[in-house]
């Protein structure tokens, strides 16, 4: 049975905002504009969207910090998660939600997150925020042993389930972390915790499709989520991700649903989508993979 899971968040956010994409990227949506979030959530869920992410990837203390909001990391992780309770509740349907642990400090960028012990107690303060109003536990777009490890830690032993996915380099010959590190390595990891689900992300789609023959040796059920850039560069602190990258033009709904038919013929059976994959895409996952299809 495959489960459709939601698209990217963040770009949707930017392509409908009616401010200019800030360094707090969809953070600061939570604040000027919830209204946009819970629209993002409800769009998914009428696609066929059977799990859907809280907008809190941007809302981490440390992020807050550098840009003098500290104070708001609480009410922010509560906004998120009512955003996701409020779009679920209007459409009357079975959704789950799950959490957002990020990568801290930048995206595509492990070298920046190099304190194991900094990691897990940001982990920790994040999970702490969310657990409880949360279906899943969900750590994404991981991309260093340190981070998988820290995220994976802070999650377990809160009675609920925990998913675990990662972001992957373009540049390997071999599936490997944005660290370098080897995709086999972190499956080997993982051994080590009873999470409930590993997942690949916000790579591109050829990236993710060639890694699939190493995610399908696992016996923990597994899933991924593509993005729609062009290509992927490490981000600094404060850097805007609309600056930086750029949707790519060629991956349809119909050729993005192509892509995931391979991971599920994998074996892969939770299928969604990251940045610059939005609800036409989703739609078209639940029509070709969805309940009905079962």
């Amino acid at each position: 049975m495959i489960t459709i899971l939601d698209g990217g968040m963040g770009q949707e956010l930017i392509a409908r905002s009616k401010n200019p994409p800030s360094e707090m990227w969809s953070a600061r949506v939570l604040l000027d504009e919830p209204e946009l979030v819970t629209e993002v959530h409800a769009d998914y869920i009428r696609a066929g969207a059977e799990v859907i992410t809280i907008n809190a990837y941007s809302a981490t203390p440390e992020r807050l910090t550098q840009y003098g909001h500290g104070d708001l990391f609480l009410p922010l992780q509560k906004a998120a998660i009512d955003c996701a309770h409020i779009a679920r509740d209007t459409s009357g349907k079975d959704i789950k939600i799950t959490g957002c642990l990020p990568p801290l400090f930048s995206s595509y960028n492990p070298d920046l997150n190099n304190n194991y012990d900094v990691a897990l107690g940001i982990y920790t303060q994040i999970a702490d925020a969310q657990s409880d109003g949360v279906d899943i536990l969900l750590a994404e777009t991981l991309g260093s042993l340190l981070e998988i490890r820290a995220a994976a830690t802070a999650l377990m032993g809160r009675g609920k389930p925990v998913w675990i996915s990662m972001s992957l380099s373009e540049g390997s010959d071999t599936p490997a972390l944005r660290s370098g590190e080897a995709l086999s390595a972190a499956l080997d990891l993982l051994d080590d915790f009873s999470v409930d689900a590993i997942l690949l992300n916000c790579s591109l789609p050829e990236t993710i499709s060639a890694a699939m023959p190493t995610l399908a040796q696992i016996a923990t059920p597994f899933g991924a989520y593509a993005n729609g850039f062009t290509a992927i560069k490490k981000l600094e602190m404060g850097d805007i991700v609309a600056e930086k990258f750029s949707k790519r033009s060629d991956l349809t709904p119909q050729g993005y649903a192509n892509f995931a038919q391979t991971w599920i013929d994998a074996g892969a059976t939770l299928i969604g989508g990251c940045c610059e994959v939005g609800p036409d895409h989703i739609t078209e996952l639940s029509r070709r993979f969805g309940a009905s299809q079962e």
